[in-house]
């Protein structure tokens, strides 16, 4: 086995490289996003599947690990017991994908981080901000690489878009605004399904159910494009739907770095749309819009002139940095599953990275830190205040009071 993983005199300009051994990653959760998460981790061929802890019945956890093809003994009842075993091993695992209800995910990543493996949690990062300022210091501490799973800002055209803003393509920004709007949540008894019973419970979801889930999402997005972190908000929750414990539903008005307005929705409640996630920022000069059902695609205006539409693909125009993303030629569709893969390929190369000593360019991976998640949960917490102060103006910046 080579002593290092990335390759000797790499090109930090050129392709993502491949690593000299595939890392080996385990599961703590093992429900229905992990299997997608495991699909996207194997496309990007960089992780292999090696460990879990699928259930906390010994029984349940070595027959889902079956299911997994997983070593009978690398199935574990306990995430406590799988940190412990694999920082032990010489063949542990190199990370581990976090994809438990949100009221385990600081307790898990803490166990983790303290054992010296790298950790790539789903969102929301935590139910409460003062454990997820503790998972940034830790992390900090420890010198651990963190991911979070805002896989939206994987689509290659949300770097694009990226790239655009930030070079001044359409100016100085003077708007932005997201919206998230989905109907899954329609069906009268659809709180009764087992995916969704942790959804609407306070205690595993935290106070929000919509907000925490597809708002963190819409809210990540809108600064990771637009380069501006939001300051604050003022927003109301809705339960649209059935009667619920939690909100279906959320409006509200934003404000960004510079006093730039926006405006962010998110719903479950809105017929006729699946993954309605849409992003427009308009500048000075011009704006883009990205709509992740026709994600292949963005949107480019300068005011005066035709508009533009980019198309994702190998030759066609885009920047080097995001040609890194792509697997195939225009006409050839790429989806969520290649986002995932992308989030999983860069968060491979910064775990190689720290396990190589090497230093790597700031600017050469950009996937979602431990930081990111850390303003996700200040963002939730900042519309529930709002919420229940009658919609009043809230900071959401994290270094506030």
């Amino acid at each position: 086995m080579a002593n290092t993983l990335l390759p000797a005199g790499i090109d930090f300009d050129g392709p993502f490289p491949r690593l000299q051994r595939r890392l080996r990653i385990g599961i703590v959760g093992g429900g229905r996003i992990a299997v997608t998460q495991a699909m996207a981790a194997r496309l990007s061929d960089r992780w292999e599947v090696t460990a879990g802890a699928l259930s906390s019945d010994p029984v349940l956890a070595k027959e889902r690990g079956e299911q997994w093809f997983l070593p009978e003994d690398r199935c574990y009842s306990s995430y406590q017991a799988m940190a412990e075993a694999e920082s032990l091993r010489d063949d542990g695992i190199d990370a581990v994908m976090i994809t438990t209800p949100n009221h385990v995910h600081f307790e898990v990543a803490c166990t983790f981080l303290k054992a010296g493996i790298d950790v790539l949690c789903d969102k929301p990062l935590t139910n409460d901000y003062a454990e997820a300022a503790e998972l940034v210091r830790l992390t900090e501490e420890t010198g651990q690489v963190f991911g979070v799973c805002y896989a939206m800002s994987s689509f290659p055209m949300i770097r694009q878009a990226r790239e655009m803003v930030e070079s001044g393509m359409i100016g100085k920004v003077v708007q932005i605004h997201v919206e998230f709007m989905q109907d899954w949540m329609i069906p009268e008894d659809v709180a009764q399904a087992d995916h969704v019973k942790w959804r609407l419970d306070p205690a595993k979801s935290g106070a929000t159910s919509c907000t925490g889930d597809i708002g963190t999402h819409a809210a990540h997005l809108a600064s990771f494009v637009s380069g501006l972190s939001m300051t604050h908000l003022r927003a109301e929750m809705h339960v649209c739907g059935a009667p619920k414990a939690l909100e279906d539903t959320v409006f509200m008005m934003t404000r960004y770095e510079g006093d730039v307005p926006g405006t962010l929705m998110a719903t479950r409640i809105a017929s006729g749309n699946r993954g309605g996630l849409r992003l427009r920022v308009f500048g000075s000069e011009g704006g883009i819009e990205w709509d992740m059902e026709h994600a292949e695609y963005l949107k480019y205006n300068r005011y005066g002139e035709p508009d533009r539409v980019l198309s994702r693909g190998l030759g066609h125009g885009l920047t080097p940095n995001v040609e890194r993303l792509i697997r195939t030629g225009r006409g050839f569709p790429e989806g969520l599953i290649e986002a995932w893969g992308n989030l999983y390929t860069e968060f491979a190369l910064a775990v190689a990275a720290r396990k190589d000593g090497k230093q790597i360019p700031a600017n050469w991976l950009s996937y979602p830190r431990v930081a990111e998640g850390a303003q996700g949960v200040k963002f939730i917490e900042a519309v529930v205040t709002s919420h229940q102060a009658g919609g009043e103006w809230v900071s959401c910046e994290v270094d506030s009071q």
